[in-house]
């Protein structure tokens, strides 16, 4: 497993691909190059290296992948779109004794769900109180989530807990997003251009948040919040949530600064669909929105890996808080 020392002197790469280029292994380093040309364009040494996200289109060569093996380095593909295609990482999947328990622990037990669902409200009340607006629209959305946090300790009923977690997003991302013609959260729906974005960076955030978790060995399908449900690696889903603060933030930020404007869509059969030239662009201010609070991901993760496996109490899991 990886040390937090690992993490803070470790980078994660991205790297854009979008015209076709080679990663290649020479001297024990990591070579970028123009796949047509034959140029170097950069050169990382793998030690330095946490994670390669890639955007576009790669060549992967037998000696990259055991030099990623050989020093523990997650290697994300993502299409020109952002979709990712293709994921690997030498994990801790030997941790059996933490599968075990991750399968053993009873469908009714809410005890994590709780402290990662309070987590997130704590987050969106953070970000709703940061924005300084005095409207009705925010003190109402306030209020919701204060209440709805205020009585998930108490709460014994799975549905119920879905229940809250629904009426503070509701209630959060129409004050939040006022100011950008909000209708509502329709995840993958494509019907509006806030929506899109949104999506991308939680899409880009679940990839960062898989790339800790693999470090400690989960069994990434098995969550406590999100249940069981084919393909989907629920425990990430769950972990992240304390942690879409950071992209709605970033969301809101760069649609406030004109970076992300409605115009970087195209629109097919009611469906906006982000244009490929700007793909680099999106994931250039989420990725650096994410990687300050790489450490804060790798702290959050190693105490909730030592306060699951010690069968902790709910106020014993990690509350991330945003600053």
């Amino acid at each position: 497993m990886f040390t937090s020392k690992d993490v803070q002197y470790r980078t994660i790469f991205v790297i854009n691909c979008i015209k076709e280029r080679n990663l290649r292994v020479s001297n024990g380093e990591l070579l970028l190059e123009e796949a047509e040309e034959k140029k170097t364009l950069t050169k990382m040494p793998f030690q330095k290296i946490l994670a390669l996200f890639v955007i576009g289109h790669i060549s992967v060569t037998t000696p990259l992948i055991e030099k990623c093996k050989k020093f523990n380095v997650a290697l994300i593909i993502v299409k020109p779109n952002l979709r990712p295609v293709f994921y690997w990482a030498e994990s801790a999947e030997a941790n059996f004794l933490l599968r075990q328990k991750q399968h053993l622990l009873p469908k009714d037990n809410l005890h994590i769900a709780k402290a990662l669902l309070s987590n997130k409200i704590r987050n969106q009340i953070t970000l709703l109180n940061n924005t300084r607006r005095k409207d009705v629209l925010t003190q109402k959305a306030i209020q919701t989530c204060s209440d709805c946090l205020k009585r998930i300790p108490d709460e014994q009923e799975y549905q119920a807990l879905m229940g809250y977690e629904g009426f503070a997003s509701k209630a959060f991302f129409a004050a939040y997003f006022q100011d950008l013609h909000w209708n509502a959260r329709c995840p993958r729906a494509k019907y509006d251009a806030i929506n899109v974005t949104l999506d991308i960076g939680y899409t880009i955030l679940f990839n960062f948040i898989e790339c800790f978790l693999r470090m400690f060995g989960f069994d990434l399908y098995v969550g406590v919040f999100h249940r069981l449900w084919f393909k989907r690696k629920s425990l990430v889903c769950d972990v992240m949530e304390p942690f879409r603060c950071i992209i709605d933030r970033a969301v809101r930020t760069a649609y406030h600064r004109k970076q992300f404007t409605e115009k970087d869509f195209t629109v097919e059969k009611g469906e906006y669909r982000l244009k490929k030239e700007r793909s680099q662009d999106y994931y250039k201010v989420f990725v650096e929105a994410l990687i300050p609070h790489k450490m804060n991901v790798f702290m959050f993760v190693q105490a909730y890996y030592r306060a699951f496996m010690r069968n902790a109490p709910t106020q014993a899991y990690p509350q991330f808080t945003l600053a």
